[in-house]
């Protein structure tokens, strides 16, 4: 049973040729059993002809003799019977009375007269009933009939060991033949339909490229003497275009996504800046007015260190999300440091209360990839925080998820709408209208080999991400 699982995951180049030859071994078994079967009927038939005519020779020569018990006229004809030209097939000849004793035998020594018949027809057929059983002795028993009247009976041994050595000839005759004939037959077929699949196989090598990229099949490569194949084959062709088109489309498109991402904080990250700028001017000035007195300067130093530290850590973040690509470095603890310090703002802004937690620790972040996990966060804070509206509360949970990674982000207010579920959890064609962070977030989950799970608790939404291990880099 395991072997035809195994058979269908065979390319259909290696499966086609395959069956063929197995077509083709099996008409040669075929043929080979009609042949013998047609060789049986005519031995089985030959070999009931030959006891049929037998039997009624001596049942119309030994007659008289029966009626008379005359045992010297009945061994005589029976003797006279073995010499014809069927003598050397005809092994034992014997001829019993009414009441089943012999009366004589062509092998006087082995069945004496008067001795019982019984014996010998136990195992005997009728003369019609003859056939090849693989026995060399075959034993036929018929009555002998006189006038109408059963005044005896004939038994006889047949010895067909040259039908069997003729039978087995013919076997192997056939089998060598056949196997020969089947072996060119099935090479040649094996043959023809490889080469015909051929382009196939080659459609079938170009779809699994390295890289899980389908690429194009030469000019060279396509059978031309097909049309069927030809037009496949460029089909198939202006399809890994459009594959590859469609990729980089995805890839700008994720690029673009992030600077929507940015775009969407702009407002709450100028005031990030500017606030602390603010404070920056006012100590300058200070230390500009009071630079007699080192107490006032040195507070005003430190206020200006704060707030240029301030400002680095946001310019840092913002640069980070810019510089974000696939191919990046692992996820680190910082990473959910930086996503905080760019949404929190946003949050603030809408008098929103955020509920931050990140129980995972290094080593579990650190086999997944920074990039696509930042944005994937990003953009759900950013869908988040306008659900959730003015006073409302937001959420983001990472966690030890099993086997990987749990991300968790929560919202109150107002429910997802389908074409907003439709985005974030199907593959089909995107709804009309709306934005792409959530389908971006999709795409980017499905490309690690994750899930996307909705749910709605009371009040609240909640988005559950499942990252496996092997969706990301190790550290």
């Amino acid at each position: 049973m395991t072997s035809l699982p195994r058979f269908r995951n065979l390319p259909v180049t290696v499966r086609v040729p395959l069956i063929t030859a197995a077509l083709m071994i099996l008409m040669g078994v075929m043929a080979s059993q009609s042949v013998l079967s047609t060789l049986g009927r005519v031995q089985d038939a030959r070999l009931s002809e030959t006891a049929r005519l037998h039997v009624e020779g001596l049942s119309v020569a030994l007659g008289p003799s029966v009626l008379r018990q005359d045992v010297w006229e009945v061994y005589d004809i029976l003797d006279r019977a073995r010499a014809g030209s069927e003598g050397q097939r005809l092994l034992l000849t014997l001829v019993a009375d009414e009441r089943g004793h012999v009366l004589a035998a062509t092998d006087p020594r082995r069945v004496p007269v008067g001795a019982d018949a019984t014996d010998f027809e136990r195992d005997a057929v009728a003369p019609q009933a003859v056939r090849m059983t693989g026995d060399p002795v075959l034993r036929v028993a018929a009555p002998l009939l006189y006038q109408g009247r059963t005044i005896g009976g004939i038994v006889t041994e047949l010895d067909v060991t040259d039908l069997l050595a003729e039978r087995r000839r013919v076997a192997l005759w056939l089998l060598v033949g056949n196997a020969l004939a089947t072996t060119v037959l099935a090479f040649g077929g094996w043959l023809a339909v490889a080469r015909i699949l051929r382009p196939v196989g080659a459609l079938v090598q170009a779809m699994d490229a390295s890289g899980g990229a389908p690429r194009p099949i030469p000019e060279t490569e396509i059978p031309h003497g097909d049309p069927g194949l030809a037009q496949l084959i460029a089909t198939y062709n202006h399809m890994t275009t459009a594959v590859g088109e469609r990729a980089e489309a995805e890839r700008r498109l994720a690029d673009r996504e992030r600077f929507v991402s940015l775009g969407r904080l702009s407002s709450s990250l100028a005031h990030e800046v500017n606030n602390p700028l603010g404070g920056l001017l006012n100590a300058a000035d200070t230390i500009h007015t009071y630079a007699d007195r080192p107490d006032v300067v040195r507070q005003s130093a430190e206020l200006m260190q704060r707030g240029l530290g301030h400002l680095r850590d946001v310019t840092r973040a913002i640069l980070d999300q810019n510089r974000l690509n696939r191919a990046g470095q692992p996820l680190r603890p910082e990473d959910f440091d930086d996503l905080r310090l760019l949404f929190e703002p946003e949050a603030l802004s809408h008098s929103q209360t955020l509920d931050w937690q990140v129980h995972a620790g290094a080593t579990a972040l650190a086999w997944q990839p920074a990039a696509p996990v930042r944005q994937v966060a990003l953009n759900l804070l950013l869908n988040a925080g306008a659900a959730a509206g003015l006073n409302g509360r937001v959420g983001l949970t990472v966690a030890n998820g099993g086997d990987g990674l749990s991300i968790t982000v929560t919202n109150t207010g107002a429910a997802m709408t389908d074409a907003d579920l439709a985005r974030l959890l199907a593959s089909g064609p995107l709804p009309p209208g709306g934005g792409v962070g959530l389908r971006l977030v999709h795409d980017i989950v499905a490309g690690l080999g994750g899930t996307v799970h909705h749910d709605r608790m009371g009040e609240q939404t909640v988005i559950r991400v499942d990252l496996p291990v092997h969706g990301g880099n190790h550290a």
